[in-house]
C-alpha cells in the first residue's frame, strides 16, 4: 500500500478530517452495480472491475478514495432487463456534488476511476462545473488507456461491450462469475446512431446476446494484460493531476 493511500468510508470523521488536505488526491471509483453484459457475465461487471482497479491503485499512489458510485448514464442499455442509466444531468449533478462536499474540506484535485464509455459526458460536464470553484476533475478515458496493448492483443474484428476485452479482463479477475459456456459471437455492425437492443428494427446495435464483439476469444492471459495496461494509465494520470496546479 502506498503512502498514505487510504479509504474514506473506513475512517472517523476526525480521521477524515485530517485525511482531506488541500494538497490530497481524492479518487472516486466509478462502476455500473447495474448494467447488462451478455449472456456470460453479470450485472455488476463494471464495479467489480472498478473495485479492483481501486485496490491496484491504491498500491502505487497515495490517493483518499472516495466509495464507488455505482449508478451513472448508461443509456445504450435500457433495453435490457436489470440496466439502470441515469440522465446525463442528474450523472453530471451526482458526481458535482460528491466533489463539492470533500471539496468542502481542502482538497483541490479529483480523480474518478471511470470504466465506462458513456459516463464520458457527463464527467466533462463534472470538471467544467467544479472548474468555476477552482477544483481540478479528470477521469480515466477507458478508450484510449491502454489502447496500444488491446490493439496488439485482440482479436475480434469490432466490439466494445461484453467483447473479448472485457471479458478477458473479468476472466482474469474473477473467473467464477463468467460463464464461458455461454459466450457467443455477436458483432454486427452498427446502424446508425443509438444504443443497443435485443429486437431488430432499432438505431444503433441489434444485439440479441447483449454483447457486441467476440467474447468466445477471450482468455486470462489478455485480461491480464489489458487490465495491468489500464492500471499503468491511471497511476499516471493520478500522478500527472498530483504536479497540475490547481
Amino acid at each position: 500500500m502506498a503512502d498514505d493511500a487510504v479509504e474514506l468510508a473506513d475512517l472517523t470523521w476526525l480521521q477524515a478530517r485530517d485525511a482531506l488536505r488541500r494538497d490530497s488526491v481524492v479518487m472516486i471509483p466509478l462502476g455500473a452495480a447495474a448494467k447488462q453484459h451478455g449472456p456470460h457475465l453479470r450485472l455488476d461487471n463494471d464495479l467489480r472491475l472498478a473495485e479492483h482497479l481501486k485496490r491496484r491503485v491504491m498500491r502505487h499512489c497515495s490517493v483518499v478514495v472516495a466509495p464507488p458510485l455505482n449508478y451513472h448514464h448508461y443509456p445504450a442499455f435500457t433495453r435490457y432487463p436489470g440496466s439502470v442509466s441515469l440522465a446525463a444531468d442528474t450523472a453530471r449533478d451526482l458526481v458535482v456534488d460528491v466533489v463539492r462536499s470533500l471539496a468542502a474540506f481542502g482538497p483541490r484535485r479529483f480523480y474518478v476511476l471511470n470504466t465506462g464509455l458513456s459516463t464520458a459526458g457527463p464527467l466533462r460536464q463534472a470538471a467544467t462545473v467544479v472548474a468555476a470553484d477552482g477544483v481540478l476533475l479528470r477521469f480515466t478515458d477507458i478508450e484510449r488507456a491502454g489502447a496500444d496493448v488491446a490493439a496488439r492483443l485482440l482479436q475480434q474484428v469490432r466490439g466494445s461491450h461484453a467483447d473479448e476485452g472485457e471479458t478477458s479482463m473479468m476472466l482474469h479477475l474473477d473467473p467464477q462469475r463468467v460463464d464461458m459456456s455461454r459466450a457467443v459471437r455477436d458483432d454486427r455492425p452498427r446502424n446508425g446512431r443509438g444504443g443497443f437492443s435485443p429486437a431488430a428494427g432499432h438505431p444503433g446495435v441489434y444485439s440479441p446476446s447483449g454483447s457486441w464483439g467476440d467474447p468466445t476469444l477471450a482468455t486470462t492471459a489478455k485480461g491480464k494484460a489489458l487490465v495491468d495496461a489500464l492500471i499503468d494509465a491511471i497511476v499516471a494520470d493520478i500522478e500527472r493531476l498530483r504536479h497540475t496546479r490547481a
